[in-house]
């Protein structure tokens, strides 16, 4: 009993290893005097593990004000009408390319069981709705479905190996790994990856890299700088890939002076 307890003692005595913090995906700030605008890159699809969704990403929702998504899709009984309507419009003419490699992209996400409902966008905008946040856009659904409809008609004339609109350089079994891969990533807040697929993306269809990210993210620069003159702190969610390269939002911020810091 004396070395059992002479063993507890000394095991109570000793410094206890503090075990490494688990990684988060990418997330940045910028703030003035009295204002604070968090930048999360989500993933759109994801598999339901809700730890991305804790402590350091999980504080900077819960101390906004407002949460800002890329677009609010339509949701509820009548969504799927809703969708229909908007993709019925004569502006929007998705290319039967388009369609296809659009399909596979979904097929290759539930392979790996992800979901558009698991997606972080989602999971954060039915989060603030039950908090009673306001939830803003920065792009309408119309906005988007004419984007796409565009990107249709430039990946006409791409080389015969870029796949258009894909994340990567990939298809078939090769894309269920590559989503996974990428999935993955995320979590652990690996931006490289991103970066990579960014690559790929400008080199095999540079008009529609243009129209995807540098154009967007120069808007959305543009918005939150306006942003910063109002007080207050709001948690702006869009897509890994707007967060990552030499034309991201990041960047584009520095063009105009306002520095940004990686918190996670």
């Amino acid at each position: 009993m004396v070395n059992l307890l002479a063993a507890a003692a000394l095991a109570a005595a000793m410094p206890s290893a503090t075990p490494p913090p688990q990684p988060e995906p990418a997330m940045f700030v910028v703030r003035d005097a009295d204002t604070t605008v968090y930048l999360f890159g989500t993933f759109h699809a994801l598999d339901g593990d809700p730890h991305w969704f804790g402590n350091g990403v999980r504080d900077a929702f819960e101390q906004s004000n407002e949460l800002v998504l890329e677009t609010l899709l339509p949701e509820g009984p009548d969504a799927p009408q809703q969708l229909r309507a908007a993709l019925a419009r004569p502006s929007v003419k998705p290319s039967p390319a388009f369609i296809a490699t659009t399909r596979m992209a979904m097929n290759a996400s539930r392979a790996q069981g992800m979901q558009v409902d698991n997606g972080a966008d989602m999971i954060l905008r039915h989060v603030a709705e039950a908090e009673g946040k306001p939830v803003e856009q920065l792009e309408t659904l119309q906005f988007q479905l004419n984007m796409f409809n565009h990107l249709s008609a430039g990946a006409a004339a791409t080389p015969a190996d870029a796949k258009a609109g894909q994340p990567v350089n990939a298809q078939g079994g090769d894309l269920v790994h590559t989503m996974a891969e990428m999935q993955s990533a995320w979590k652990r807040g690996d931006q490289s990856v991103f970066v990579h697929m960014l690559g790929q993306l400008e080199a095999g269809s540079p008009e529609t890299y243009r129209l995807m990210f540098t154009d967007r993210n120069a808007r959305w620069a543009d918005w939150i700088a306006a942003r910063l003159q109002t007080p207050g702190t709001v948690f702006v969610a869009v897509g890994a890939g707007h967060l990552a390269g030499k034309d991201s939002v990041l960047v584009r911020l520095a063009q105009k002076g306002i520095e940004s810091q990686r918190v996670y």
